[in-house]
């Protein structure tokens, strides 16, 4: 067949070859863009599998300190740490949060001592601490109250960065709880401490299997946190709570969901100049391997072209319980 078309510009030429497409790949994935999500419990035994969540566990604190070695000699930049707290220490007042004891300041200090220079986020949130699950303290009448749960959520992030952790990482959507913790980590001179803010943190339907992980979960129903964090339908919003929370001194900014939420990570990173976070929920990572277990999708094809497209959309760094296994492929 001598059809030509006489075309000057054929834009296949430069998909032609693995080689040329390498070569004119526009969005690339590092291991520099990931951290880890790493839940833990403060019992002994052996790593607790979770079942949402193939391959994922509740560390021991041991397994944990061998997981976080092994991380640091993978060339991850860091991990966020979210404990799984016995029954036995929660109540309405979320007072273990503060307690020394509290097996979250345990784990940061225990992770500082073996990698100092490995990047600890620490989460500052109640909803592991507290009865009802809720993110914030309740008034008699069981709706949030702001203030008093932004003051302690400021003692709470204090005594994290004084256990040794680099960043925290506020998740909460209470009002003003940026500057509060600012001017807490200020004034404890922890002024080299950073904050990641959850600035657009939506009232999702994918974060079923982190309740289950995290142990928050209360009853058969999901909880009722619109409230709090955001609805679903709005962006504008979502810029508004992005520019509060740079105001206030957050050092990145971060949108969660991603997936569902790419035109959120975009419009944040042309509004401001501060780092954007992205984190991959629970929903996100379940989805994927249970549609691969049954054959749907190719896991591995799968995995990729959702966390090249948070990136694509604007992400500085992502956060996924992918993160692990990539490191350890790209070895």
């Amino acid at each position: 067949m001598n059809t030509s078309l006489n075309l000057l510009r054929r834009p296949r030429r430069n998909r032609h070859t693995a080689s040329i497409r390498s070569l004119v790949q526009e969005t690339k994935l590092h291991r520099e863009d990931f951290i880890q999500p790493l839940f833990f419990h403060g019992g002994g035994g052996e790593p607790q599998e979770i079942e949402s969540m193939p391959g994922i566990v509740r560390h021991t604190i041991i397994s944990l300190l061998e997981e976080c070695r092994s991380l640091a000699d993978l060339g991850m930049s860091a991990v966020a740490l979210f404990p799984c707290i016995d029954p036995a220490h929660k109540d309405e007042r979320a007072m273990h949060a503060v307690a020394s004891e509290n097996i979250l300041f345990r784990a940061i200090k225990e992770i500082k001592k073996i990698s100092p220079r490995f990047l600890v986020i620490a989460d500052v949130a109640l909803d592991p601490y507290t009865s009802h699950g809720h993110d914030g303290l309740l008034n008699e009448a069981g709706h949030i109250v702001n203030d008093p749960t932004v003051e302690l959520l400021a003692r709470l992030a204090v005594m994290e960065a004084e256990a040794g952790a680099d960043i925290v990482a506020p998740s909460d959507m209470m009002d003003g709880r940026v500057r509060a913790i600012r001017n807490a980590l200020d004034a404890a001179s922890l002024q080299d401490r950073g904050i990641m803010a959850y600035s657009a943190k939506y009232a999702s339907a994918y974060y079923g299997p982190f309740r289950d992980a995290l142990g928050s979960k209360v009853g058969d129903s999901p909880l009722d946190k619109k409230s709090y964090q955001m609805d679903p339908a709005n962006i504008r919003e979502a810029l508004l709570e992005v520019k509060l929370d740079e105001e206030e001194g957050a050092d990145i900014v971060m949108i969660k969901p991603a997936g569902a939420y790419l035109d959120v990570i975009r419009a944040v990173r042309e509004a401001t100049d501060l780092p954007v976070a992205a984190y991959q929920v629970s929903g996100e990572y379940a989805q994927i391997c249970a549609a691969a277990q049954l054959g749907w999708l190719d896991y591995d094809a799968t995995r990729n072209e959702a966390l090249l497209a948070i990136k694509r959309a604007g992400a500085s760094m992502i956060l996924s319980y992918f993160s692990a296994e990539l490191l350890r492929e790209w070895k």
